[in-house]
């Protein structure tokens, strides 16, 4: 009896160690988003090792529309600085009633209030992309981490005298398991994306042709899109872009529709 007692009380001494050093790992492991595209135009696939982002209010995709006939997609915009193409965006999206997220840096609350209070003011959702762009996941103490996103929303407050949503972008989507359970206790939900593509370089910018191409190919229920505003590409092909889903029977929805 002593023996099978202390052979059990092992192998849960084992789980215990196993299942802690596997997290702490697992925690600490810096990672890029990523999903498995298709070519039939389905929801990308989600790797089995990022499973765990939704125990902390993390989204990439509207889920409940995989094999829905309610057609809707979710445009999602980085930027830190406005170079005449951020502006083009908004006015498109207002022009076009559609709603949309910007996750926005310091700089940009600040230099181009006007800017930032328009998109606010139209049906988008000003959110946080961190003050400086900073690599989240070498933010290992709570406190630091927690600072970094409460002093790009004190900066929106100060600059606009606006509650800035509660939805948070890592800087070129890096992250560790730990850093998405630091957003969830803060209050954060943490949105990621089911499609981008590199748009992000001015000095080497895809031709109007192969963006449609690319982001047309890769439409999908649910989606939701990263695009860079201050790419011109970008804000030449927007109005297109807008009208070709709309004939595809898209509409367009809010992160606040996403994460219910």
């Amino acid at each position: 009896m002593n023996i099978i007692k202390k052979y059990l009380f092992s192998v849960l001494a084992f789980g215990i160690l196993f299942s802690t050093v596997f997290f702490s790992s697992h925690a600490d492991t810096a990672q890029g988003w990523y999903v498995k595209r298709n070519a039939e135009h389905k929801q990308p696939s989600l790797d089995t090792a990022l499973q765990y982002i939704t125990k902390y209010d993390a989204y990439y995709v509207d889920t409940k529309k995989a094999d829905s006939e309610d057609k809707v997609l979710y445009l999602t915009f980085d930027a830190g600085y406005e170079n005449g193409n951020v502006e083009k965006i908004v006015d498109t999206l207002i022009k076009e009633n559609v709603p949309a997220a910007f996750f926005l840096l310091d700089n940009i609350i600040i230099k181009n209030t006007e800017l930032v209070n328009k998109m606010a003011d139209n049906n988008c959702l000003v959110c946080n992309h961190t003050l400086k762009h900073k690599d989240m996941t070498k933010v290992t103490d709570k406190t630091e981490f927690a600072s970094e996103l409460a002093s790009l929303e004190e900066v929106y407050k100060k600059s606009t005298g606006k509650e800035m949503a509660k939805y948070y972008r890592p800087p070129e989507g890096k992250f560790n398991e730990q850093s998405l359970k630091y957003a969830s206790e803060l209050g954060y939900k943490t949105i990621f994306w089911s499609f981008a593509y590199a748009d992000w370089d001015n000095s080497n910018q895809p031709s109007e042709e192969y963006a449609k191409k690319k982001i047309l190919d890769n439409t999908h229920n649910g989606a939701v899109i990263l695009l860079h505003p201050t790419s011109e590409t970008n804000a030449k092909i927007l109005p297109e872009l807008i009208q070709e889903w709309k004939n595809q029977g898209y509409r367009f929805g809010t992160l606040d529709e996403l994460t219910a």
